[in-house]
């Protein structure tokens, strides 16, 4: 694999079903955390390109699994937050079905960024992702 420009970043689409993901092939870096923590902002700043992923103040607005193309079958995936939304629960527990779905199942899942907020110190959720991470040898 070549070099990845992270510049020539372009979304690719929306799922919230596993059914309607890309393709299993290649290779993907999915970014989780907590609501509001970061994540659309975290990939902005890699890629360079302000709004690439959506933003918002008001935690819960990545309600979808949003992947975007980096070129040579490579892909970066905005995963729903976890923790508070202001969206009901049966929305937030849909999230977490289909987020596990994705990362029980993925063969394409390279890497998982966990974004945290520094304001807000690791809590239990992180620390299962993390200890989930380590117990799959997903870096």
């Amino acid at each position: 694999m070549s070099n990845i420009r992270y510049s020539d970043a372009k979304y690719l689409t929306s799922a919230t079903e596993v059914s309607g993901l890309p393709e299993d092939t290649g290779a993907e870096v999915a970014f989780i955390g907590r609501s509001n923590s970061g994540k659309s902002s975290s990939l902005n700043t890699i890629t360079g390109i302000k709004g690439l992923a959506r933003t918002s103040s008001t935690p819960g607005r990545t309600q979808m699994m949003n992947f975007f193309d980096l070129g040579q079958n490579c892909r970066l995936v905005d995963l729903p937050g976890y923790g508070y939304a202001k969206v009901p629960k049966p929305i937030k527990e849909k999230w977490v079905q289909v987020t596990n779905e994705y990362l029980e199942t993925r063969e394409s899942l390279r890497g998982l960024v966990l974004v945290m907020d520094i304001r807000h110190p690791l809590k239990e959720q992180d620390w299962q992702i993390i200890n989930w991470t380590d117990s799959c040898d997903l870096p």
